[in-house]
């Protein structure tokens, strides 16, 4: 019976295989250049040029993010495409607070408040529901549509500057 025990490091057959190859690189990179006319060395140019970091000399670059102007939040009344009407800080784009939806089919739409009545997760409380009760449930029309209803909202909750 022969008992073979796993030894540390490699095995010697990988040691001189891996000379062998380090040795003749220069060779083997002649050979394999020959045979695909040149591809093997614009592989290995591109695979090269991949992994390096980009340089911005003469990019252009585009910082996405809002610009914070001031640590004062600025609200104003949005109403978005989905028919949310919600207040966002003008600085940084970020909703503040989401105020009610805008519910209803092409005949008649309604504002519905965010309220736990109107199936809202996180309803408006304190002073900003009180303030804007009198709109929940309004009809929404040709006169009422959905900016004279941001402007009328802005009215009640945002601070004019005189």
């Amino acid at each position: 019976m022969d008992i073979f025990s796993k030894r540390d490091g490699p095995r010697l057959e990988d040691v001189k295989a891996k000379r062998l190859l380090s040795e003749n690189a220069g060779t083997i990179r002649k050979l394999a250049d020959q045979i695909s006319n040149g591809g093997f060395s614009r592989m290995q140019a591109e695979q090269a040029r991949r992994k390096q970091e980009p340089k911005p000399d003469g990019l252009i670059i585009h910082d996405m993010k809002a610009r914070v102007t001031s640590d004062v939040p600025e609200p104003y009344v949005k109403v978005s495409l989905n028919n949310r009407v919600v207040l966002v800080d003008k600085s940084t784009g970020r909703q503040m607070q989401m105020l009610g939806e805008i519910r209803g089919n092409f005949i008649s739409k309604k504002f519905m408040l965010a309220t736990k009545e109107n199936g809202f997760f996180s309803p408006l409380e304190g002073d900003t529901a009180a303030a804007l009760a009198h709109l929940d449930g309004m009809e929404m029309t040709d006169t009422f549509n959905d900016r004279t209803l941001a402007e009328a909202i802005e009215a009640l909750l945002v601070p004019q500057d005189d």
